[in-house]
Formats: structure tokens, C-alpha cells, sequence
């Protein structure tokens, strides 16, 4: 039997996920078969004739048909970037978008204080802790305070700190939004909040894609019937614990912009100073400051 060449499993793997429905059908099967090799795509297409062994293409088939389902990607490599870091994910965390990163870039762009220990940052919702530690690489004298009502998701977490050297600035605390914070935890008052909550109506999700509504965790993606519903909470609490001055930053849907603007016009201690568009145009981060 002539053995397989990579070329020609890309074609096959890229002809399957095509008929999936799969949206970038070769770029997933390069990802894939890279992984299995343990190479870069740009060492995938150096050598495109590259012999495969019979166990390499028995794993790489079975990642192909577990893609084909429509199982993410990233549970396959267990990986996904974000703010060019390599982050581990698992089914237990919501998978990092790139729109997320929008959060960061507001951060970075305001006034923060500058000194030892500081600026104090608190990431509620933080999964895979992609924001709490991004920004503490970004920042390098912040110290974060990383919440999650999922233990597991918090051992991802760690183990993302850990693996990209801040581990001795980020702190991770188990429980519901503010909840989980020490009473009088020494970690406040914080100068911003972070957070990318789940803002999912419940009634929308068998709208997402498969990948989304079968595999990522439903808790962080709906809080319920009222998308905004953890958003509330979030603003609810956010004066007691930020400084004066501080920020609050919060990631929102589609369509939800008018929303969340009466939501803010009804308060006096957090002040609504812009909505912040993604790439595509749609209004993505809140970006609201505390008296």
C-alpha cells in the first residue's frame, strides 16, 4: 500500500469538513494535522509530500472525525491565542475570542496608577483566565484577583498562569461575582473590573453554532431568560469595590447597545463614557467609570 503524504490528508480531511459546514475547511485541516506532527502550518506547507506513519494517521482521521462533528477545534489541540499568548483551554472554559481582546485594549488606553502592587484588577468570569492574565503580562506591576463559580474552570486557570510566568500576581478566588471576594480582602478597592460574563438569552441559543451550543459550558455563555442579567449584577456591585475613578469594563452582544445605555442611565455612582466597537463594527465593550 503507498503510504499517505500529508497533502493528501489535508485534501481529504478539508473535503469532509467542507461538506460539515465547517467555515475554513483546509486552514482546520492544516491546524490538525500540525498538531498531531507537532509542527507549525508553515512547516506543514515546506514540506506538503512529508510521509505519514500508520499511527499519526490513525490520530489524525479521528481528530478529523470528531471536527467533522463539529467539536471546536481547540478541544482537540487544546490550545487557542489570545493577546498573541498561548492559552490552554478544556470543555470546562469558554473558548477566547478575538473580540475579547477589546477589553485590553480599553484598559491599556486609560489612567491607571503606576506604582508597586498596582493597578488592582479584578476579572470576574474568568474561564480559561485569558483577560486576568493578559493584562498582568501587559501590566507588569498589576496584581489580579481572578473569580469563577467553576472550580474546574479555575484549574485551567492556574494552570494558564502558571504556564505563562504569572502565577505569583494573579490570585484566584472561587465563587459568585463579588461573593467570592475575603471580606475585607486587601486586594481592593480595585482601580478596574474586567469581565466577559455570559450575555446569551437563553431562547438564543439554538441560534449559535454547533460548536458553541454543544460544546462550550452553558453557564458561561446565558445567564438565563435576561442576557444582561449577570451584566446587572455586575454593575450592582462594581461601587463598592472600585476606587474612585475606577474603570469598569464589560463586554457586551450583539444588539444590546440601547440596553445596556438605559441600564447606565439610571445610575449615579458608575458613569457610561463609551461602548466600544470590535472589528466588525458591533458595539462589544462597555467601558464605564466609577465616580
Amino acid at each position: 500500500m503507498t503510504p499517505a503524504v500529508a497533502a493528501t490528508l489535508v485534501r481529504e480531511a478539508s473535503a469532509l469538513f467542507a461538506a460539515a459546514g465547517i467555515d475554513a475547511p483546509e486552514r482546520d485541516a492544516e491546524v490538525l494535522l500540525a498538531h498531531v506532527l507537532g509542527i507549525d502550518r508553515g512547516a506543514l506547507h515546506a514540506r506538503p509530500d512529508r510521509p505519514m506513519e500508520g499511527d499519526a494517521v490513525r490520530r489524525y482521521r479521528e481528530l478529523v472525525r470528531r471536527r467533522a462533528a463539529r467539536e471546536p477545534i481547540q478541544h482537540l489541540t487544546g490550545q487557542q491565542e489570545f493577546w498573541s499568548l498561548p492559552f490552554r483551554v478544556t470543555p470546562d472554559v469558554l473558548i477566547p475570542r478575538p473580540e475579547t481582546e477589546g477589553i485590553l485594549e480599553a484598559l491599556l488606553e486609560r489612567a491607571l496608577p503606576v506604582e508597586p502592587g498596582r493597578p488592582r484588577l479584578l476579572d470576574l468570569g474568568t474561564g480559561s483566565g485569558c483577560l486576568a492574565i493578559a493584562a498582568a503580562r501587559a501590566l507588569p506591576g498589576a496584581r489580579v484577583t481572578a473569580v469563577d463559580d467553576s472550580e474546574a474552570a479555575l484549574e485551567v486557570a492556574r494552570s494558564n498562569a502558571e504556564a505563562l510566568g504569572v502565577s505569583d500576581r494573579v490570585a484566584f478566588a472561587l465563587g459568585d461575582l463579588y461573593a467570592a471576594l475575603p471580606s475585607g480582602t486587601s486586594d481592593g478597592p480595585f482601580d478596574a473590573i474586567l469581565s466577559n460574563p455570559p450575555y446569551v438569552a437563553v431562547a438564543d441559543l439554538d441560534g449559535l453554532a454547533p460548536e458553541v451550543r454543544d460544546h462550550e459550558p452553558r453557564r458561561a455563555l446565558t445567564p438565563g431568560a435576561d442576557a444582561l442579567a449577570v451584566h446587572r449584577r455586575i454593575l450592582q456591585g462594581a461601587p463598592r469595590v472600585l476606587a474612585a475613578g475606577g474603570w469598569l469594563l464589560v463586554e457586551i452582544g450583539a444588539g444590546q447597545e440601547a440596553a445596556v445605555r438605559a441600564l447606565y442611565a439610571t445610575q449615579e455612582a458608575i458613569r457610561l463614557e463609551e461602548i466600544r466597537p470590535d472589528l466588525a463594527g458591533l458595539p462589544r465593550v462597555v467601558v464605564a467609570r466609577a465616580a
